[in-house]
This record gives structure tokens, sequence and C-alpha cells, in this order.
């Protein structure tokens, strides 16, 4: 009956238990002055302790935040996790409201209807701000080419821009009243004091020292291992663990450019600025290049996107180019360590027709 229907939904949607839609681990490092924050594919295939190979969004549902702290640590070869926050739908769709909904860009038209969840999404492509229901449409969309990985791409987006536009000292000072409207939706071994601190400690970090990761690994092929996988690769989890969360030792070994892979993702609409920057990295060394889809959103600074994490080889291919921010995060082509999201100021820099 549609009353046992939505009392289902609403059991859904409140509640902490099951299984998990997105995890991260966060990293708040006051030596560094940094913020890292981890993206741990729902599908990635782990050994939960006592379970076996499961997903882990599975490790929530069998032991709660206790064993999905020990899978992660485990997965990660080890990295200590002492703190967690369990936020349900509800949580976040009022945290947002709360913070008074957040601009972003809307890469392109999205459509969905699941009954069974009471999931209706119906948002247009472009930039636009967004209330709580609004942006719950966007990070739970994941019915695109990239499956949960690009709403992993869509969800730093949505990060990314809470940061810059809310948390502030404004922010900061209604955060005690913030808590109160979410406090059914949320469970925290956090006290208010140090939630606190830690979003004061954010609010005072630059765009550069936000950086967002996405678990190093890859799809497994259709039929592999019975159910769709995200496969870690533990070499490169490594290596990151070591660069970003002070685990083990970084293998430093310097990638020549033409083993670096670079996605040219263009909003300018200008094909001759696209010939001009391949050439311009040609001729530095790189040799691994492909253009792939535009990047819908027309920029004014192009992008230059660590899509593997490696900041240091983005900042090398932004001083061939002379132009552009380096952005640690995964917001780019998957294939790529190094993905170009080209904006206005390469044409202007080459003196070339400004197409918009």
């Amino acid at each position: 009956p549609p009353e046992a229907q939505q009392y289902t939904y609403q059991a859904l949607v409140n509640s902490l238990e099951g299984l998990t839609d997105t995890m991260m681990l966060i990293r708040f490092n006051p030596d560094t002055q940094q913020l890292v924050v981890l993206s741990l594919p729902r599908d990635t295939r782990v050994d939960i302790e006592g379970y076996g190979i499961e997903k882990l969004n599975a490790a929530n549902y069998y032991g709660g935040p206790a064993l999905s702290a020990k899978t992660v640590s485990r997965l990660l070869g080890g990295v200590p996790i002492d703190r967690y926050i369990r936020i349900n739908v509800q949580g976040v769709e009022k945290l947002i409201n709360a913070l008074g909904g957040v601009t972003v860009y809307v890469p392109h038209d999205m459509k969905y209807r699941d009954d069974s969840q009471h999931l209706y999404i119906n948002l247009k492509a472009g930039k636009q701000r967004l209330n709580g229901n609004q942006a719950l449409q966007l990070l739970r969309f994941r019915h695109d080419e990239n499956g949960d990985i690009g709403r992993i791409q869509r969800q730093q987006m949505v990060i990314r821009a809470l940061k810059e536009q809310a948390l502030n000292p404004t922010t900061i000072a209604r955060l005690p009243q913030i808590l109160k409207v979410i406090q059914a939706h949320i469970d925290t071994n956090l006290s208010v004091e140090e939630l606190m601190a830690l979003v004061g400690f954010s609010a005072s970090l630059s765009k550069a020292n936000t950086q967002m990761l996405l678990l190093p690994g890859d799809f497994s092929l259709p039929g592999e291992y019975g159910a769709s996988y995200w496969l870690p690769n533990y070499a490169k989890i490594g290596d990151m663990t070591a660069r970003y969360f002070g685990l083990g030792f970084e293998q430093r070994s310097y990638l020549q450019p033409s083993q670096v892979r670079i996605s040219i993702q263009d909003s300018t609409g200008n094909r001759q600025a696209v010939n001009l920057l391949v050439k311009t990295l040609q001729r530095a060394g790189y040799t691994d290049i492909s253009v792939d889809k535009p990047w819908t959103e027309q920029l004014s600074v192009t992008r230059v996107v660590a899509q593997s994490g490696n900041a240091l080889i983005a900042q090398a291919v932004r001083d061939v180019l002379n132009v552009g921010d380096v952005r640690v995060e995964s917001t780019g082509i998957l294939q790529s360590d190094v993905t170009i999201q080209l904006g206005k100021d390469w044409v202007v820099s080459a003196g070339l027709p400004n197409n918009y």
C-alpha cells in the first residue's frame, strides 16, 4: 500500500545503517596547511574482515563506522582513522539548505526516475544556484558513462563550491545552530568544538591547498567477477598514501614528459587554440596527448587537473602553458595523468581570435 511504501522510503533516507552511497577519507593537516579529501568508490573490491570479498559500501551494513574505518585503513595499507561522521540523505539536503544553497555548473541535462526510492532527478545543464533538494539530485545522479565514478566527480565539484562559497566566519559562528537542524540525521564521534575547529581550518585554506583525490584503480571487466567492481591499484595507492597521508615512502621517480598521459577538454570552441596547445606540448616532449570531449562550461582560466593526484607533474605541464591554475582533483578524464580543461586565457595569450 502507498503508506507502507512511504514508510519504507522514510526509513531508507533517514537511516544511518545499510549500504553507504558515498565514502570519503578526509585529512586535515595543519603542518602542510592542506585539506585532503580521498573519494572511495562504493564498488571498491575489498576483503571485509569476517565477511570476505565484498564491495566497500557493505562495511557499514555489516559493522557500522568501526568496521568501515577498519576496512578503509586496511585498503590504504594502514592509514590510521580516528574520527568519523555519518550523515544520511535528508541530512545532506538540510545541510545545504542551512548553508543557503550552492552555485555550481551542471555539466549536462540530468533526468531519472525511480519510484521505489522516491528518487526524481530533473536538472538542466548550466550554471545555477541549487537548493538542498536540487543539489541532492546532482549528487545522486549516476546514470552516465562513468557511473559511480562520474558521481564522485560531481561530488568533488559540489564540495569545492561549498568550501569556496559557504565556509566563512559567518558560517562558523552559525555552526551550532546548523548542527541542531541536522542532528537527527548525523552520527559522529567528533565534539561540537572539534567540528568548529575543523570547519575553521578548512575555511582558512586556499583553493590550491584543497586537494581532492580518487582511490587509484580501474573498472572490472564485464563478467570478470560476477559483479561490477572498482579494482584498487595497490602500487599507486601506496604512492598516494605516502604523498598525502604521511604513510610509508613515496616513490619519487619523475615521469619523463613522454610518459605523461595528457587529455585535453576544450571549453573555448576554438579549434586553432586546441591545435596550438597540442603542438606546444609536443615541442616540450609530451607525446601521449588526446583531445577528449569538450568541457561544456566556458572557462576564463584554464584548469590543469592533476587527475592522478601528482601535483608536480601537473605543475610541469602548467609551466609549459604559462597560463592556468593547477588543481589536485579528479574531475578530469579518468585515464589521464593530467587533464587540461582549456580556457579563454590560453586563447588570449596566444593572440588568437576569441570565439566567445
